[in-house]
């Protein structure tokens, strides 16, 4: 038998699955979570082989909840995406933070089972589209590809320490204005905190000494 924990905040969602998962002679639900610190506790507690994460968890994103899963001492699990998020958005995230396969809810009735059995069997599973999305080119993971201009300055800024209304200040925005484009920088890199946030500025070199920022309110 392989043994499922579903991560996933509608109940509606969860039922289907469980009851598409159920429905299959070798594969069985063992439990169920409807955030991440609840999926986390539940997955250290049963030990279960699949794992399948969705993304948009009311409490931390599925990447973080992946990546601190992996990182558990004891992890035996694989973990499956399972996500309204085409592979575009989320695919390289999920993979660094040691993803086995992701699927889109919008095929997961055809996929999400062939999907579970290939991962428990030790390999990865990637429709065409995720394929086409890691051999492309184009230099998605940087910050410059991800962020704006404007959001990498923010970013900077927040990592240094800055408060909204101190950055407001130098960059001539409101404090909400500010919050508004932090919010946005931490939902793109799919970070949760701003350890989180200052972490990833360390790894992407972006914690250099600063300079004052003086913008023409003009500009």
């Amino acid at each position: 038998m392989i043994r499922v924990f579903i991560a996933e905040d509608h109940i509606v969602v969860r039922s289907g699955l469980r009851l598409l998962i159920n429905n299959e002679p070798d594969i069985t639900v063992i439990g169920e979570a409807e955030n991440g610190t609840e999926a986390i506790a539940g997955v250290e507690a049963l030990k279960p082989d699949i794992v399948l994460m969705d993304i948009s968890l009311p409490d931390m994103n599925g990447i973080e909840a992946i990546r601190r899963l992996k990182q558990h001492p004891t992890a035996t699990w694989r973990i499956v995406v399972l996500t309204m998020h085409p592979e575009a958005d989320y695919l390289r995230l999920a993979l660094d933070a040691g993803a086995d396969g992701y699927v889109v809810k919008s095929v997961a009735d055809d996929q999400l089972l062939d999907a579970i059995r290939l991962v428990y069997r030790g390999h990865s599973f990637l429709r065409p589209e995720a394929v086409a999305v890691l051999i492309d080119d184009s230099p998605v993971r940087t910050p410059e590809s991800l962020l704006s201009e404007r959001e990498i300055e923010i970013l900077k800024l927040v990592a240094h320490g800055h408060t909204n209304a101190e950055i407001g200040a130098l960059l001539y925005l409101s404090p909400k204005t500010v919050d508004t484009y932090r919010r946005r920088v931490m939902q793109k890199l799919a970070l949760d905190t701003r350890a989180d946030l200052v972490d990833y500025a360390l790894r992407n070199d972006l914690l250099k000494p600063t300079r004052d920022v003086h913008h023409d309110p003009s500009h």
